[in-house]
């Protein structure tokens, strides 16, 4: 600290030397002569230490004007940045202090203004100058890093002075005066990996390839110094830390963990079935660590596959081709892994890596073999019941070789058309077969081991049915041909062609005649066209409607095939009245309908007809039935009481088929019995169930039931009804009871008349009497 002082004092030396320590001159301009005038002020920039340690306060320097001539007339004025707080001046001498410890880094300068004035008039003797206070700064700030902790990668073997990366500080002080910014990097911790370069402050690796390997050392710490002063002795110094990792790049080749493995299997594992897994190292990481598996030489190549499981990087061995113990009962590969990706800086012969594999094969009861995937075989459709068809064949795979028995699948051969002997395998018919019908079946064959009837295998077997010529030829199309009244013998008249259902190899091959028993008499003739069709032709030249309109003329038809088939189709030949160019105009209603039988319009307006009849008799009945019918009250006048006599009297007891008493007796079951069957009314009820105390309760109970039931229900019978009496009849000494005729039903009436009538109304005489008095 005493040598930054002495350095400081002797820059503020230097520094007011270049100051005049008086007042600058100044030229005034007269009207005739120029004149030199000294400045009244004595002052323009101060120097002021940062960091003033002292307990007075700090000298800055003096203030002093010319108009200041000692008599304590003048008054010094301070304004400005600080002025009063920071900075102070003596008003009667102009001594310039700073109160306080200023530091340069937070403020470099302040700039201040000061005048002279009469302290006795307050005026202004000098105008108001502008001066500055700067601070002149010293070491007193560490270097500090832009980040407290560093972090860095570099691959690993990289050459020596490859870059990782930079560290970088900065100084508080003033970097244009002296060396106080001046910085300079070293390593106080880290060696001697790593270089640091003293003014830049890049980090670069210090050792060479073989010295900077992950697999070995992954993480470096390093202390880097910054100091400054130019890094001389009495700089102070800031520190940081940096991380460095070293990232892994391809330079360690995979290594299986075992070099013989030993796996087993079973002989029905099917195509893609897991084997085993092997496992190879890599003390790489990430992708430099992904590896694939070959399989490169052994018998078992073609057999199995190999693949790598992406998350655990192991081979998977897997079945590719179908086993079979009793061919070949072990297998040995030979297995090779490497690198997905190769690094060609690192990559050399042994970076590949094999292994032996052996695998077992284990031997497993399987099912019948047949000895083809699928059969086809070839029948005649005329072949006779019992008649072989083909043979299937299949044997046991394991070494015990069981016998085999054949069967067919009964839900492929639905007709039962075809079976297979037990024994041999041979496939022969059960039934007629019809090619036109079905040209191919395909039935299942089951072949089944004796000793283990779980183990079985199914075969499909086509069976195609070869074409025999059994079906003759017939017309293609029904033809409809008509003849002119008017024309000439050999008139064209129809072209015929014919279909048949067989299919001979050679392709189809028709002749066309005219039947034997019509050659001499017929009235049209048929010539073969040689192409499977054949023309009609007239055999005289006219032809009349009256006499005959219609004629009928037999065609026979044979095919080419062996055996010969042929069939006689009839054209039917119309004779129509037809214009100069040929076209048909009239011909005879008969002629007309192509077909027997009515159209369907003719049909659905017979229909029509056949219900507005219908109609109109049911609507002719109901209104005579109507008319038949009397209105029971004709007029008001014609009132008359209807006397209706019920002359039928129940059976009783023994009337069983009025009511069945077996509901009574029965009550526990009476639901039952009305949903279902009702029970035989012949039969007669014995004395036990008539009298017993419990049967009475039971029908009791029933009968209230029944009656609540009925009472409750609006629907039940019997029914709300209004009966009309409209007629009495005549000589009763009563006459007519009925009010209907009353002129008025309140009046009061007499009934006292009705004594007259005998002891059987004069109870009624009575009663109508004793109702009048209570009203009256």
């Amino acid at each position: 600290m005493f040598s930054t002082a002495v350095y400081s004092f002797l820059f503020l030396c230097l520094f007011f030397s270049s100051f005049p320590q008086s007042g600058t001159e100044k030229q005034v301009r007269g009207p005739n002569l120029l004149k030199r005038v000294r400045r009244g002020w004595m002052w323009n920039q101060f120097v002021l230490q940062e960091e003033y340690t002292g307990s007075d306060y700090q000298y800055i320097g003096k203030l002093k004007s010319d108009q200041d001539y000692g008599n304590g007339l003048v008054k010094y004025v301070l304004s400005g940045e600080g002025a009063g707080s920071i900075f102070v001046i003596d008003e009667n001498n102009g001594d310039l202090h700073a109160t306080r410890r200023l530091d340069r880094e937070e403020k470099a300068f302040y700039i201040l203004r000061a005048t002279v004035v009469n302290k006795q008039t307050g005026q202004k003797l000098e105008p108001e100058t502008e001066f500055t206070v700067k601070l002149h700064d010293i070491n007193d700030n560490e270097p500090k890093f832009s980040k407290e902790v560093y972090t860095g990668s570099v691959p690993e073997r990289s050459d020596i002075g490859t870059s990782v990366i930079q560290v970088t500080a900065t100084d508080a002080d003033d970097s244009m005066y002296g060396s106080s910014a001046k910085l300079v990097y070293s390593i106080s911790q880290g060696h001697p990996y790593f270089s640091v370069d003293p003014n830049t402050g890049v980090i670069r690796t210090a050792l060479g390839p073989g010295n900077m390997d992950r697999e070995q050392r992954e993480h470096y710490q390093m202390v880097i110094d910054a100091k400054d002063m130019a890094g001389q002795r009495g700089g102070l110094t800031g520190t940081t830390i940096v991380n460095i990792t070293l990232t892994d790049v391809n330079d360690n080749p995979p290594r299986f963990t075992q070099s013989i493995h030993e796996f087993r299997v079973p002989e029905s594992a099917k195509s893609g079935t897991p084997v085993g897994r092997i496992v190879a190292t890599d003390r790489d990481i990430g992708k430099n660590a992904e590896m694939y598996f070959t399989i490169v030489s052994g018998d078992g190549m073609d057999m199995f596959d190999i693949s790598t499981d992406k998350e655990t990087q192991e081979g998977v061995i897997t079945v590719g081709k179908p086993l079979d113990f009793e061919k070949k009962p072990s297998y040995t590969v030979e297995i090779q892994v490497q690198n997905t990706q190769v690094d060609p800086r690192f990559w050399s012969p042994a970076s590949k890596d094999m292994a032996t594999v052996r695998i077992g094969v284990d031997d497993v009861d399987e099912p019948p073999l047949f000895d083809r995937a699928s059969y086809v075989m070839e029948v005649k459709e005329d072949a006779a019941v019992g008649v072989a068809v083909g043979s299937v064949s299949a044997m046991d795979p394991d070494g015990a070789r069981s016998k085999v028995k054949y069967s067919i699948d009964r839900r492929t051969d639905m007709d039962r058309l075809f079976n297979v002997h037990p024994g041999n395998g041979s496939v022969f018919l059960l039934k007629g077969l019809d090619r036109e019908e079905t040209a191919w079946h395909n039935v299942s064959v089951i072949a089944t081991e004796f000793n283990n009837p779980r183990q079985s295998s199914h075969v499909t077997v086509s069976i195609r049915l070869l074409d025999v010529n059994d079906n003759p030829p017939t017309f293609a199309v029904v033809y409809e041909t008509f003849v002119c009244e008017r024309t000439t013998a050999g008139q064209w008249i129809q072209t015929v062609s014919a279909v048949d259902a067989d299919e001979p190899s050679t392709g189809h091959k028709f002749f066309f005649s005219l039947a034997p028993e019509r050659t001499h008499r017929s009235n049209f003739t048929v010539r073969d066209n040689g192409d499977n069709t054949a023309g009609i032709l007239t055999r005289r030249a006219n032809y009349s409607r009256l006499h005959q309109s219609v004629y009928l003329v037999p065609v026979v038809i044979t095919d080419g095939d062996y055996p010969m088939q042929s069939s006689t189709g009839t054209l039917t030949v119309r004779v129509c009245t037809c214009n100069r160019e040929g076209n048909m105009e009239v011909c005879n209603a008969e002629a007309l309908s192509s077909s027997p039988g009515l159209s369907t319009g003719a049909l659905i307006a017979i229909l029509l007809c056949a219900i507005i009849l219908l109609m109109i008799v049911v609507l002719f009945t109901s209104l005579k039935q109507q008319r038949k019918q009397e209105p029971l009250i004709i007029s008001k006048e014609d009132v008359r009481d209807n006397v209706v006599s019920y002359n039928d009297e129940g059976g009783g007891e023994e009337d069983t088929q009025a009511f069945d008493i077996g509901a009574l007796r029965h009550p526990d079951t009476a639901v039952a019995l009305e949903e279902s069957t009702k029970q035989r009314r012949d039969i007669i009820p014995t004395d036990a169930m008539l009298y017993s105390p419990r049967r009475q309760r039971d029908v009791r109970q029933f009968i209230n039931h029944k009656v609540l039931e009925n009472d409750c229900n609006p629907t039940a019978p019997p029914y709300d009804s209004l009966a009309t009496y409209a007629y009495e009849g005549e000589g009763l000494v009563a006459e007519s009871l009925s009010s209907l005729g009353s002129v008025s039903s309140e009046a009061e009436q007499d009934y006292h008349y009705l004594s007259d009538w005998g002891p059987r109304f004069r109870k009624l005489a009575e009663l109508y009497g004793a109702e009048d008095c209570d009203f009256s």
